[in-house]
C-alpha cells in the first residue's frame, strides 16, 4: 500500500504520476493528483483541469480571465 503524496492516506489501489521535470508522485484519487498538479488560474485561482489557455508561460482557465491580466490576443473559440 502506498502513501497519497497530496493527502497521506494509505491506499491499495494508489497510482503514481511523472511529471514532465520527472518528479514522481503517489495519488490515491485523482481529486488529490489534481491538486497537487493541475495549474492555477494567473487571474482567478482555479485548478485548471481542462486544456486552460497559456501565453509566455501564463496560465489562464478561459479567454476572460486572460483578459482581466491585461492579455487580449488570446481567444476560446476561432
Amino acid at each position: 500500500m502506498a502513501k497519497c503524496d497530496q493527502c497521506g492516506n494509505y491506499y491499495d489501489k494508489s497510482f503514481e504520476v511523472t511529471a514532465p521535470d520527472g518528479q514522481t508522485y503517489t495519488f490515491d484519487s485523482f481529486e488529490c493528483a489534481i491538486q497537487t498538479l493541475a495549474p492555477l488560474c494567473e487571474h482567478c485561482g482555479v485548478r485548471i483541469v481542462g486544456h486552460g489557455m497559456e501565453k509566455n508561460g501564463r496560465m489562464f482557465c478561459c479567454n476572460h480571465c486572460a483578459e482581466g491580466e491585461g492579455v487580449n490576443e488570446l481567444r476560446d473559440r476561432s
